[in-house]
C-alpha cells in the first residue's frame, strides 16, 4: 500500500487448505494455511495432500515487499513474539478457484486489506528464514521517530459570535 517502491523484496510460495463446508450454501471452504521460504518446483495449484473433505494446494508464489516506511509495522509485528504473514487470496471465478493475490509482514497493511471483504485474508507464521531477512531489513533501515503532539489553532471567539439578524428564526 506504500506509493515507494519496495527496497527489498522476498519470494514466497503459498500452501492453501480447501475443506468440505457444513454449508448448503457452499460446498468448500479456502484458506491460506502456510508460507514456504522460496519458491517450491511445483506448478500452482498442485494438490499436495488429502481427499474429497479436505486437501492441500500449492497455490502459487507472492513476493513479500519491504518499504523503509514500514519498519515501524514490522517492529510491532515481531514484538508480538510470533510474527505472523498476512495472505490474500482473490476469488478468479473460474479454475483455480482463487490467486495469490499478496503476502505482507505489515500489520496495517494486512489489516486494512481485511476491510474490502470479498478477499480471503489470513494470517499464517512467519517462517524463520524470512523472520531473518526482515529483521536484517529493520536493522538496517528503521530510524526512530519522536512522536510530537500537534497543537490546536486555538478558536476566534469573535468568529463564533452571533451578529444582528443571526437569531433564530429571523430571516436576513
Amino acid at each position: 500500500m506504500t506509493a515507494a517502491p519496495p527496497l527489498a523484496s522476498i519470494t514466497v510460495g503459498v500452501l492453501v487448505e480447501r475443506s468440505k463446508a457444513a454449508s448448503q450454501w457452499i460446498d468448500f471452504l479456502w484458506r491460506p494455511v502456510k508460507v514456504l521460504p522460496g519458491v517450491p518446483d511445483t506448478p500452482p495449484w498442485t494438490l499436495l495432500s488429502g481427499d474429497d473433505e479436505r486437501a492441500m494446494f500449492y497455490a502459487g508464489t507472492a513476493e513479500i515487499e519491504l518499504h523503509r516506511s514500514e519498519t515501524a509495522n514490522y517492529r510491532a509485528n515481531f514484538a508480538t513474539g510470533e510474527p505472523l504473514l498476512w495472505v490474500v487470496l482473490r476469488e478468479t471465478g473460474g479454475e483455480p478457484p482463487y490467486s495469490v493475490m499478496t503476502v505482507t509482514a505489515d500489520p496495517a497493511e494486512g489489516e486494512a486489506m481485511m476491510e474490502s471483504g470479498n478477499d480471503i485474508i489470513e494470517t499464517v507464521p512467519m517462517p524463520e528464514s524470512v523472520e531473518e531477512v526482515v529483521a536484517q531489513f529493520v536493522a538496517e533501515h528503521h530510524v526512530e521517530r519522536a512522536f510530537s503532539k500537534r497543537k490546536r489553532d486555538r478558536a476566534n471567539p469573535e468568529a463564533l459570535a452571533r451578529r444582528d439578524g443571526d437569531e433564530p428564526g429571523s430571516a436576513t
